[in-house]
This record gives structure tokens, C-alpha cells and sequence, in this order.
């Protein structure tokens, strides 16, 4: 009888054990799931607010570009004037080629 109850023992030790590593194993993928989603979260964050960021400076840039504002038009006018200085050709058009 002692064989017995010594062995039952044992046997409710072992499935005891074999339990509580299983749960134990769960959490640890638990957490690891949890882990791993945080940081998906943090990146998928980090380029959302970047696109924000991005599609607020487009947006800004585009009122900008269509402002009414005295300084914007003289802006703008200065701008059309440097690129027509930048087409017009270096040389008289009848001009010697350089050599």
C-alpha cells in the first residue's frame, strides 16, 4: 500500500509540474505575441504620423503656392523672372560658336 501511495505521489508531482510548464509556456507566447504586436503598433504609429506629417506640408505648400499675399505674388514674379533669365541662351544667336 505504502508502493502505492508513494508512487501516486510522484505521479501528481510529475502531472503537476507538466501543468505548470505548460501554462508557463503559454504565457511566455503570450507575451512574446504581446511583444511583438506593441512594436508593430509603434511602427505602423511611426509611418502614420510621418504620412500626416507629409500630407499637412503638400497641403501647406499648396495654399502657399495659391496665396494672394504681396509678398508671395513678388515671390512668385521673382521666381518667373530667374527662370527666364535661366532659358535665355548664353550667346547672340548669330554669334561665332565658341571654341
Amino acid at each position: 500500500m505504502k508502493i502505492k501511495d508513494k508512487s501516486r505521489k510522484w505521479m501528481w508531482w510529475f502531472l503537476g509540474i507538466v501543468v505548470a510548464m505548460q501554462f508557463f509556456f503559454v504565457r511566455e507566447l503570450l507575451a512574446a505575441f504581446a511583444l511583438f504586436a506593441l512594436g508593430f503598433a509603434v511602427i505602423a504609429l511611426a509611418f502614420g504620423s510621418l504620412y500626416m506629417l507629409h500630407r499637412t506640408w503638400v497641403m501647406a505648400v499648396e495654399q502657399l503656392a495659391e496665396s494672394k499675399n504681396p509678398v508671395m505674388v513678388t515671390a512668385r514674379q521673382s521666381l518667373y523672372a530667374i527662370e527666364d533669365l535661366a532659358r535665355r541662351p548664353f550667346r547672340r544667336p548669330g554669334s561665332a560658336p565658341a571654341r
